[in-house]
């Protein structure tokens, strides 16, 4: 088999000229310095500025090619950065060359420079060629300066490897704070979140990053700091106060923590303290506001630092919802003995009230929002599965939308066939898994007590309640392990009265499975399993209008559509294709003689060798009868002859085991090939026909090429 060799395009060949400039001018700048060129001044000529003039140009050009890749936001390959680097690097030897020793600090910059800037691997590279270049300078010249290169090599090092530790290390302690700085503020807004309970006070999630979900957050957040602040305003102008302030529960219900305040003190407690201490500590524990003031000054008041200034008048009000659960307390103070009033009371709790009521409308809000998440993705998971049309497709969109609906880690679909009478599970798609795991996609196990196994034989979820010892159950087999895994559940795929496999979901967190977010699942495992079967369908269908029903092989008719889209390709790129038809010799004497069913097996074993025989990217198909067909693309007539020649001898060497005792077959091959000797399918597949003919008028078994026909026409009429 021989195909032509592809020939680049004059365009090609021009860019690789010109993207060949920039090393061709380092290199030659190198083998000059080696023969003692640019040694001073006096012995520049017209070979040195053609050099210079080249290294510059080279220069230029590598700087705009970086420049064009970054722009269109290419990746910037070690090459890139080599020719850049080279050409700097050749140019400030030439410096050096011509002006001398003094000069050498020059090319201690620049491998600062490049070093800095470039990465690791191309820095280190540049350092070997500057080394290099110096011992071309230092030692290659009529005065040999060990002394010199050793000095130079040890500075060029220095600069290199500490300029780049430094730089890394100062990069790394800002990222460091700027990170440190993120988490921060991140985790001040998670607190507060949690506090307001915008969100679980169990919950995992990082606020890493800004994305939607977190940009909403801390909006949430500010919308109600800013209801607390002007409710503090009112207060204060209203009552009269030193100080108003807000103190809300933390999310352990422990501790109080100041979230706003108007105060003219500036000792008033930044830090948590202790909620059940001191005045605050009895108004949460009793949830009714408290009144207190005293001339000589009031004790118990916890929510000042040490040295505060002495309240001799106190007003708190809890700040209570409906179920009677305390949020926290607000707390308004005199330093005068000025007693606060009934009326003074009522406001206050107001206050507290509309504070609670701008906590609640958000704590609302986060609730309809993450319910229409959820509804969002939930139907969207059953539009991709509706719109899937293959098994895999079915498979990718499930997989998906579970771990999304759940904030999965681990997925997988199992699907379960019949073999022998015995079930035999398949996993079909996994995610959420190691590279080592990923390599069970397509693994096949046996029946077993696994929780897959169990699901299938069943047909209802498993595990119906929490597994303490997780990583020691059989999900699949007992030689796979799924371990780190703190919640699990298995569901069938139930398609009518037929269940198709399992859909299992995993999670690292406990309580990852609420009961919304089951049903939703289960209701995605009834959506995949129809669409499976579907698709399963949908593959059936298609194969039984492809292929040939005895041998598996494709179909006449779809022979035809391939070969003629084989063909467009061998036209519009100039390439050889050829043909081969072959037929079973004296078949019709294997039916009479054997019967029709021995002919069949005869027929499926033709084919099973020629499809083994064939390579992947050849199109075999029952042409009809006892007649085969391959089309082979990018082949030309010696290699398909080869081909031919494999498959019959191959066929002729195969033993057919029979009743009337063993059977041995031959065939006859007729080969044509694209252009050499038709342009149109038709045509070539008329020559073949007559080639295959031409074979078996000549003895049989053997394949015939249209050249060896032609020839064997031209033999006969000379002897006619």
């Amino acid at each position: 088999m021989t195909s032509l060799p592809a020939v680049p395009s004059p365009a090609k060949l021009v860019r690789a000229f010109f993207r060949a400039i920039p090393a061709a001018v380092a290199l030659a700048t190198f083998v000059h310095l080696a023969q003692g060129g640019f040694r001073g001044l006096h012995t520049l000529g017209w070979t040195e500025a053609a050099l210079v003039m080249g290294l510059l140009v080279g220069i230029g050009m590598a700087a705009w090619r970086r420049a064009m890749r970054s722009s269109v936001g290419a990746v910037i390959d070690l090459r890139d950065d080599l020719e850049l680097g080279g050409g700097l690097i050749s140019a400030a030897f030439i410096v050096v060359a011509i002006g001398g020793g003094e000069l050498f600090p020059i090319v201690y910059l620049l491998m600062a420079f490049l070093v800095a800037f470039l990465p690791r691997n191309a820095g280190m590279t540049l350092l070997g060629v500057a080394l290099v270049y110096d011992g071309l300078v230092t030692l290659g010249g009529p005065v040999v300066n060990v002394t010199g290169f050793l000095t130079h090599t040890l500075f060029l090092a220095l600069f290199a490897g500490l300029y780049h530790l430094v730089l890394s290390a100062r990069m790394l302690v800002a990222k460091r704070a700027e990170s440190d700085a993120v988490q921060k503020r991140i985790r001040e807004v998670e607190e507060r979140a949690r506090t307001f309970r915008l969100v679980s006070s169990g919950t995992q999630d990082s606020f890493s990053g800004m994305n939607s979900d977190e940009k909403w957050l801390v909006a949430s957040v500010k919308e109600i700091e800013g209801a607390v602040h002007a409710a503090l305003e009112i207060a204060e102008t209203g009552l009269r106060t030193d100080t108003c302030a807000a103190f809300l529960l933390t999310s352990d219900d422990r501790s109080l923590k100041l979230y706003d305040c108007r105060s003219g003190s500036e000792r008033v407690q930044r830090e948590k303290f202790n909620a059940g201490e001191g005045i605050i500590g009895g108004v949460l524990k009793r949830r009714a506001p408290v009144r207190m003031n005293s001339p000589q000054g009031l004790k118990g008041v916890t929510y000042y630092e040490g040295g505060g200034p002495t309240v001799q008048a106190l007003l708190a009000v809890p700040i209570l919802e409906g179920s009677g659960l305390v949020r926290g307390v607000l707390v308004a103070d005199k330093l005068k003995n000025e007693p606060f009033t009934d009326q003074d009371e009522k406001m206050l709790t107001t206050i507290a009230g509309e504070v609670l009521r701008s906590i609640e409308v958000e704590r609302v809000m986060s609730y309809i929002r993450k319910t229409r998440d959820e509804k969002d993705r939930f139907f969207r998971a059953i539009e991709e599965l509706n719109r899937a049309g293959s098994p895999d497709q079915v498979f990718v969109a499930v997989l998906e939308a579970t771990r999304q609906l759940a904030g999965l880690d681990f997925c997988a679909v199992t699907l379960v066939s019949e073999q022998e009478g015995k079930r035999v599970h398949r996993v079909a798609r996994m995610t959420g898994v190691t590279a080592q795991g990923k390599a069970l996609e397509g693994q096949t196990f046996q029946d077993n007590n696994g929780l897959v196994a169990n699901v299938v034989r069943y047909g209802a979820p498993l595990p119906g309640r929490d597994i303490k010892a997780m990583d020691r159950q059989v999900i699949f087999d007992e030689e796979t392990q799924v371990r780190g895994l703190g919640a699990l559940k298995i569901f069938p795929l139930v398609a009518g009265d037929r269940i198709l496999g399992t859909l299992v979901a995993g999670s690292r967190k406990k309580a990852a499975f609420e009961q919304d977010v089951l049903r939703m699942i289960e209701v995605i495992a009834i959506q995949a399993a129809q669409a499976v079967l579907r698709a399963q369908l949908y593959e059936q269908m298609e194969k039984m209008a492809t292929t040939d029903g005895l041998t598996g092989l494709l179909n006449h008719r779809t022979f035809q559509s391939r070969a003629d889209d084989i063909l467009a390709q061998a036209r519009r790129y100039n390439r050889k294709c050829s043909i081969m038809l072959t037929d079973v010799d004296h078949f019709k004497s294997v039916n009479d003689t054997y019967g029709h069913p021995t002919g069949d097996q005869v027929l499926k074993g033709v084919a099973r060798i020629i499809k083994t025989l064939a390579r992947d990217t050849d199109v075999v198909a029952r042409y009809g009868g006892e007649e085969f067909v391959m089309v082979m693309p990018e082949t030309d007539v010696q290699g398909a002859k080869i081909i031919a020649e494999r498959i019959r001898e191959a066929v002729m060497a195969e033993v057919f085991q029979t009743e009337m005792g063993p059977l041995r077959i031959t065939m006859s091959l007729g080969i044509a090939t694209f252009p050499d000797n038709a342009m149109e399918k038709q045509q070539m597949i008329d020559l073949a026909d007559q080639c295959l003919y031409h074979s078996k008028r000549n003895g049989r078994n053997q394949s015939v090429t249209v050249a060896q026909m032609q020839g064997g026409r031209k033999l006969a009429a000379v002897a006619e």
